[in-house]
């Protein structure tokens, strides 16, 4: 199958790519960042990082390709043959002349790793691998030419499935907005082009969706893991952080505990609860738990790359810190005990070290640099947010760091990118950076967010604190760089909506837990029985309720929207429609149209709203064109707003924000397809086949 070759060769890329950008990469999973022993296989780091690399590349490369060929009659075709031809051909070219200079084969390496896993590797293999696939087909899956979308998810799965069939049924080149027809593209799209990409080349809807997903998400799990190891020298620190990654710190679950009347049984208020707990505004979204990644499959698709690139970055800190630590030191033990004046002279050697040695600045890896600076840059357009959080951290690391101008190629070449990718797609600006102090606690005082940090995470904030009195200068550094996201998220909006900025939130509370994971370890390793209660205590209070909110995620995507795989309708939208035919219709979320590609002149607003439309204007223009009275007024505004379709049906009819005046609908356009009968009846108008009589 195409799709299968595909991803094969956007792995055989990524393989090429990483073994000249980085050709000591088997070293990371050798040894700690303190140089003791670790032995990681090195296939759970190569396997994620040879697909994400190759699979940006590849598709980036067919993305452009389906641009330039976009009058052709199928772009895509032209575009993947190109790419894939091509990929292909210097694919195996490079890796003969790879595998010629290696002392064995590529193939008798990866049997002898797999002969190297562990039982306790197969075992963490085989549940992350589980967890994935289960959340993935859960919320998203085919039975019986139906389409099954989970409670939990349709609701952001509306433009996601409109973009993605834009692209597999449509041509939507150059690129716009399903939700929000005939205008650019402010919404992170790259991710629903390789699922469209992946449908068109043969792969059904739920398997482009969901395979990519799934290995993005054992892909963030593999790479946290190592990352978690790497700081610790100890797996069980690994497993922790990936359990803290999966299940949430919250009090919501013991808050909802102590609520339930007396009498009742625990286990029976437990089992019928059907919503997401939590006192925070949005928390019943399942904003903070497993579900945000069921629902923004590109976030998970993108947070390994965040991981690996902080992966690779980290030793230029210890080696700065290190030898900053020496140079202290001599201080204090030429002057003896310290005063006023050695603490300024600390001051100062610790600011010339950081700002004015030769180490500090110099190169010592290019390839690297470029590397990750194109890596960062490329995925601005998957998952925007793991760009920027990505440079917070960078940004904060580097000012200790040595090699700063690596960390300033990095974030120079991804910041050009960027804004290369935005000044193609955006016309104007979308990102309004304003200070907005708070988030989205209902008090936005210091003690207002304070309390909705503690209602939201729990006892974190607590362990995290002694984690980081307890630990180590360049580990006390190093969450304060992790903690970088979580700050910009409370004090920082780039978008209307500052509810988005929970995935920055997200993505720090992941790396600081990896501190917490060794506390803990660090307390289980103590051989008295109160401290190791107290370790267990500890793990169940930090887990408890994100372990509740998977089981809340299963139960309540056992209801689903189902949309019909071989409805007419969506037959016939695409196969009619192309992404440059606008749809005048109701603001629809999900539904039959959506599944066949129909760009909406307006959908639900919600979705272009928060992506930096002006939704206002578009329902006024809605209301003017569905209660034209006249056949001239109707046939001028649907000119002007380049509408080729008009359905009416009954979401249309109810609409209580408008009368549609479907008489001059009617006696204006030919209808073009109708279905049903009475106020279930669904009429489809061309607007370029007017009535003449």
């Amino acid at each position: 199958m195409s799709a299968i070759l595909y991803l094969i060769i956007c792995f055989c890329t990524g393989y090429v790519i990483c073994s000249f950008a980085i050709p000591n990469l088997n070293q990371l999973t050798k040894e700690t960042y303190h140089g003791n022993s670790i032995r990681i296989n090195r296939l759970l780091l190569n396997l994620p990082v040879y697909f994400l690399t190759g699979t940006i590349l590849v598709t980036w490369t067919v993305y452009i390709l389906a641009v330039v060929f976009q009058k052709n009659k199928q772009p895509l075709y032209v575009a993947n043959f190109i790419a894939m031809g091509f990929y292909l051909i210097v694919s195996i070219g490079l890796a003969y002349l790879i595998r010629k200079r290696a002392s064995q084969s590529k193939s008798s390496l990866i049997k002898e790793e797999l002969s190297r896993l562990t039982l306790t590797d197969w075992i963490f293999l085989a549940v992350i691998v589980f967890l994935s696939v289960q959340l993935m087909y859960v919320t998203f899956h085919v039975t019986h030419h139906t389409l099954n979308v989970g409670y939990t998810v349709f609701s952001d799965f509306s433009p996601h499935i409109g973009m993605i069939r834009s692209f597999s049924k449509g041509n939507n080149f150059p690129t716009s907005y399903s939700h929000f027809a005939g205008e650019d593209i402010r919404y992170h799209f790259m991710y629903q082009f390789l699922v469209g990409n992946l449908e068109y080349l043969g792969l059904r809807i739920d398997w482009a969706m969901n395979l990519p997903s799934m290995i993005g998400m054992v892909s963030s799990f593999l790479l946290l893991f190592i990352l978690a190891v790497k700081l610790s020298g100890k797996r069980a620190v690994g497993y922790l952080s990936c359990l803290f990654f999966a299940f949430r710190s919250s009090k919501t679950l013991f808050t909802f505990l102590a609520q339930v009347p007396k009498g009742t049984s625990i286990w029976k208020a437990l089992d019928e609860n059907n919503t997401f707990l939590g006192s925070t505004p949005n928390e019943d979204w399942g904003l903070w738990n497993l579900n945000v990644y069921c629902n923004q499959r590109h976030l998970a698709f993108t947070i390994p790359i965040l991981l690996f690139v902080i992966l690779l970055f980290i030793p230029t800190v210890y080696e700065s810190i290190t030898s900053l630590k020496d140079r202290l030191g001599e201080i204090k033990h030429n002057t003896g005990e310290p005063g006023t004046s050695v603490f300024l002279e600390k001051i100062k050697i610790t600011f010339i070290h950081c700002f004015f040695t030769k180490e500090s600045w110099k190169i010592n890896n290019l390839p690297l640099a470029i590397y990750t600076g194109l890596l960062v840059g490329a995925i601005a357009f998957w998952n925007g947010a793991v760009t920027i959080a990505t440079l917070l951290v960078l940004f904060i690391m580097a000012i200790v760091a040595n090699r700063k101008l690596e960390y300033l190629i990095t974030a120079s070449i991804s910041v050009v990118l960027s804004m290369i990718q935005s000044s193609a797609f955006i016309h104007g600006n979308v990102v309004d950076p304003k200070l907005e102090f708070g988030f989205i606690a209902e008090n936005r005082t210091i003690f207002g967010v304070l309390d909705y940090i503690f209602r939201l995470t729990g006892i974190l904030p607590f362990v995290l604190l002694a984690a980081f009195l307890v630990e180590k200068q360049s580990r006390k550094y190093l969450m304060v760089a992790f903690a970088a996201p979580f700050v910009f998220a409370f004090c920082v909006s780039l978008t209307i909506d500052v509810t988005v900025n929970h995935k920055y939130i997200m993505l720090s509370i992941m790396l600081l837990s990896i501190y917490a994971a060794i506390l803990l370890q660090k307390m289980f390793a103590v051989k008295k029985f109160g401290v190791r209660l107290v370790a267990v205590v500890l793990v169940i209070l930090l887990t408890a309720t994100g372990i509740y909110d998977y089981t809340t995620v299963l139960r309540k995507n056992k209801q689903a929207i189902e949309l019909d795989l071989d409805s007419e309708l969506t037959k016939w939208i695409s196969e009619n429609c192309t992404s440059k035919d606008i749809i005048l219709s109701s603001n629809y979320a999900l539904n039959q149209v959506v599944l066949g590609g129909g760009m909406l002149f307006l959908g639900w607003p919600y979705y272009a709203w928060s992506a930096g439309y002006d939704t206002d204007l578009r329902a006024a223009l809605v209301k003017e064109m569905f209660e034209a009275s006249t056949k001239d007024e109707l046939t001028s505004l649907i000119e002007q707003n380049n509408i080729r379709y008009i359905i009416v049906d009954k979401d249309c009819r109810d609409n209580v924000d408008y009368t549609v005046n479907e008489y001059n609908i009617a006696m204006t356009y030919l209808p073009v397809y109708s279905e049903g009968s009475g106020e279930w009846k669904i009429t489809i108008y061309d607007t370029k086949k007017i009535r003449q009589d």
